[in-house]
């Protein structure tokens, strides 16, 4: 693909950039609440200056961006170092998926909220044994009148301490094959029957939690696409993840390399050339991540929808993360461990990067199978 900007592309990074340099809110504050808020303050700023959603059609609160626009508007954060909205699942995943697969009813009731970060979304795929083998679920919605009742459990849901929404998928008839009966629910996470356990993490914090179900009601409104066609809606919310999570790391590791730099000159290991390979080698793959972005982009402009690419992007993004923030631990020296630096906390997050949004092993399989076309490991 070409990769001169026009006129107009140029016009809309030099709009962006501006308004990013009078209205940047500065670094995130310590502690999770705190940052949590910080973003969603963040996030509405922008919604109001119709900087969120920016690739989402112009009718549902979108700009109406072109994918190499969007491509833009992650490169920009990245230079400006800001950060991100607080609803990004809600915004990558959620928003996309009622968009192509829900209701007008459904979309002039959830849309508005996720650009504005009024209503914040989780997502409720993984089980404690179905975590990467997904088709295996076995969360049961039985129906009821005017909905569906709903028992099981979930686990690794970010923010479902914090979500007023979650995209549930859930075993509609259990006498179909795996991926038959399935289906995929809006499910109200402030009603009785569900249960928010944290999961606290090496870092301290708790952004993923375990979710029971317990006769949750769901009504039949909130049923995207139709009973039993979850797998198909899933498939496309986990396409859409992969690409995401890819495009939002992404960015962080250009922000993040960027400040390795400051910290590479703080500890006096600017005249290091080992350091400085070593940093050099970590930038080149980010620029490599960052042109094999811009690839799977070709490819969705070509389409109309991600491909199997985004999982190596994920892959790519998730040991990159990992060696900077590892670098960056190493040029602390002693004071590596202690907890009151950014790069700490960076370092024990980063452990759970080839975990979450697909395991390493499972996207290695995903590039072998559907990439590369190599026949079944078993």
């Amino acid at each position: 693909m070409d990769l001169t900007l026009s006129p107009a592309e140029e016009r809309f990074r030099d709009e962006l950039r501006a308004w990013l340099h009078d209205n940047h809110p500065g670094p995130d504050p310590q502690g999770a609440d705190a940052v949590f808020e910080h973003r969603r303050a963040w996030q509405q700023t922008m919604h109001r200056a119709g900087w969120t959603g920016i690739s989402w059609p112009k009718q549902f609160g979108g700009r109406g961006a072109t994918l190499m626009e969007q491509a833009i508007f992650d490169e920009e954060f990245a230079r400006a170092r800001a950060p991100q909205p607080v609803n990004g699942l809600g915004l990558l995943m959620g928003g996309p998926v009622v968009i192509h697969h829900g209701t007008e009813e459904q979309k002039r009731r959830f849309l508005e909220p996720i650009l504005d970060a009024t209503e914040i979304w989780c997502q409720g795929f993984s089980e404690p044994d179905a975590g990467s083998d997904l088709p295996a679920l076995k969360t049961r919605a039985v129906k009821v009148e005017g909905g569906w009742s709903v028992t099981g459990q979930k686990v690794w849901t970010s923010l479902a301490h914090k979500a007023d929404w979650c995209m549930l998928l859930a075993r509609t008839n259990p006498e179909g094959k795996r991926y038959e009966g399935l289906t995929f629910f809006i499910c109200n996470m402030k009603q009785p029957g569900v249960e928010v356990r944290p999961l606290r993490q090496i870092t301290g914090h708790a952004e993923f939690n375990e979710v029971f179900l317990t006769d949750a009601f769901v009504p039949d409104e909130n049923v995207i696409a139709s009973v039993g066609e979850g797998w198909r809606v899933a498939i496309t919310t986990l396409m859409n993840e992969r690409t995401g999570i890819a495009s939002a790391f992404g960015v962080q590791i250009l922000i993040e390399l960027g400040e390795l730099a400051d910290l590479i000159r703080a500890t006096g290991h600017d005249d290091d050339p080992a350091i400085l390979e070593r940093f050099g080698r970590l930038r080149v793959e980010a620029e490599t991540l960052r042109l094999n972005g811009l690839r799977s982009l070709s490819r969705v402009i070509e389409t109309g929808v991600p491909g199997p690419e985004g999982s190596l992007a994920k892959w790519q993004v998730a040991e990159l993360n990992q060696q900077v923030t590892e670098m960056a631990m190493e040029l602390r020296g002693l004071d590596g461990p202690l907890l009151d630096s950014p790069w700490t906390y960076r370092f024990l997050r980063a452990r759970a990067n080839s975990i979450e949004g697909g395991t390493t092993e499972i996207l290695k399989n995903i590039i072998a199978e559907r990439v590369l076309m190599l026949p079944r490991s078993r």
